[in-house]
């Protein structure tokens, strides 16, 4: 069994698969204790009827990078789900946005409830969406 940050590596070096990630077209940059970088280039296909991207997609990002931050924090044995997510979608994202990078950190980690935040950047550093996430732990012995 691995940790999370173990298991983020893993991921990150092409040793374990996300199928998810993968479908969707999400990368792993930086990353370490408490924060990882996710990076997306926008497709069409990744688009809503109104030609820009789904909110869905930018919110998959979102919830990602708030829980692979918590996870990077975690033991082995020990999960997480997210219990609230709340997005602000700021700036639309298109194809000419280009790659975008979703930067999450921990806020507060605790016994039994973690709180993460992550930002929708362009290569500008423009904001284009945030969202704070709450994640309840989950441990297989009871925690």
């Amino acid at each position: 069994m691995l940790s999370g940050l173990e298991w983020i590596e893993a991921w990150s070096s092409g040793e374990m698969k996300w199928p998810m990630a993968a479908t969707l077209g999400f990368g792993v940059g930086d990353f370490g204790d408490g924060h990882i970088e996710l990076i997306c280039t926008p497709e069409e296909f990744h688009y809503n009827p109104f030609g820009t991207l789904h909110g869905g997609l930018a919110a998959t990002l979102l919830d990602t990078a708030t829980g692979s931050a918590i996870a990077t924090q975690l033991p082995a044995g020990v999960g997480y789900a997210t219990i609230n997510l709340a997005v602000n979608f700021l700036k639309p994202i298109t194809t000419e946005t280009g790659p975008v990078r979703c930067l999450g950190k921990v806020v507060s980690m605790g016994r039994t409830v973690a709180v993460s935040e992550a930002d929708v950047v362009d290569s500008s550093e423009r904001l284009l969406a945030r969202a704070t996430a709450t994640c309840i732990l989950i441990n297989p012995e009871g925690r």
